[in-house]
């Protein structure tokens, strides 16, 4: 993922000139170009003009003795030979946080990310998995995401599966500009989750991240783990689209969930299928409940399915008449009031993100 560095709301304040490319290097890594002072006077002049204050214990303890107006978000930074004189200076000046380098780089990059990506959202985080094969799951995860768009919440719809069918083939969009996971392979740590956003092919505004056409059919856990947390921190919906089988990385899609729906038509073989994959997802998913959809075979309610896996029931999927044909020529465009739009909502009502939102 190719990002240039953009300007932000961050002031960097040392004379400390080992100091300053350290924080310089942290600031890069994070695509942030920052307001750089050398000196007391335009510490002081920048001391308003910023989100983030990221001030040298040289400077700060200078700082101190003009007794500055307190503000929230300033971070006062050494190394672990300051001692106590670290914390002394901060305290004086009103510091929210303090960073020794090089032990908190890592917390200090977080810090940093943070400020780009205008704070830290906590966005709702729901894994769809089919009980067995061809249980649609991808087709309801994708109409979630959809709707939870058109509703006005900043979406992101993650396709986990990489020998799956393909989301963005469903979407029509595997002809667009943007990034899909090969590009992400290496990616792993705290990542800029306005870079990765701005990276993805978009429809109407809704972000997709899905699998291209070649060969790569791994994903390495800390990749997965990485941009689930950029799209955490960018989005107020994240819908992840996992498999049936088990792997380190579909685990942390599993973990990161604050709900999975397990995906079950109501017929005697998908519930038999499904009811095997319900005690490897209790160990890592943490709210586990069930959709049921009608099947071609009939013989089982909703409720008959629910109680027979154990789960609570979140909602009933009845078929809708040509998405599938639709879908094959990348048109996903389910009907305003069709029963997947019904299903979607239901969902989406039950986890908290209603349609007046949208107002």
């Amino acid at each position: 993922m190719d990002t240039p560095s953009v300007p932000t709301s961050v002031l960097m304040a040392t004379t400390n000139e080992m100091l300053l490319d350290d924080l310089l290097r942290l600031a890069a890594a994070a695509s942030i170009t920052p307001l750089v002072e050398h000196d007391l006077h335009g510490l002081r002049r920048s001391w308003q003009s910023c989100a983030l204050v990221v001030v040298g214990r040289d400077l700060a303890e200078l700082l101190a003795h003009k007794q500055p107006d307190h503000r929230q978000g300033v971070v006062v930074v050494g190394s672990a030979l300051d001692g106590d004189e670290l914390f002394r200076c901060a305290f004086e000046i009103g510091a929210d946080a303090v960073f020794r380098l090089p032990a908190d780089e890592p917390a200090l990059a977080g810090k940093l990310a943070d400020t780009l990506d205008g704070g830290v959202r906590t966005a709702l985080t729901l894994a769809f998995v089919g009980g067995c094969g061809g249980a649609g799951a991808t087709t309801l995860a994708s109409a979630v995401a959809v709707f939870g768009n058109r509703r006005g919440f900043r979406t992101m719809l993650i396709d986990g599966d990489p020998l799956g069918g393909g989301i963005e083939l469903a979407l029509g969009i595997e002809r667009d500009d943007g990034d899909r996971w090969p590009k992400l392979l290496n990616a792993s740590g705290r990542i800029s989750a306005a870079a990765l956003r701005s990276a993805l092919p978009t429809v109407d505004g809704l972000a997709v991240l899905s699998w291209d056409q070649s060969d790569v059919t791994v994903l390495p856990p800390e990749t997965m783990s990485s941009v689930l947390g950029a799209a955490q921190r960018s989005s107020d919906l994240v819908v992840v689209d996992l498999p049936r089988r088990a792997d380190p990385a579909v685990e942390e899609g599993f973990i990161r969930a604050a709900a999975t729906l397990l995906v079950v038509p109501r017929d005697v073989r998908s519930v038999a299928a499904a009811k095997r994959l319900v005690g490897p997802l209790r160990v890592v998913a943490g709210d586990l409940r069930v959709v049921t959809r009608e099947s071609q075979v009939n013989g089982l309610s909703a409720t008959d399915v629910a109680s027979h896996l154990s789960l609570p029931l979140a909602t009933d999927l009845r078929r809708e008449r040509d998405l599938g044909a639709a879908m094959d020529q990348g048109r996903f465009d389910p009907r305003p009031r069709g029963p997947l739009a019904r299903a979607a909502a239901a969902l989406l009502d039950l986890f908290g993100l209603p349609e007046a939102a949208a107002a």
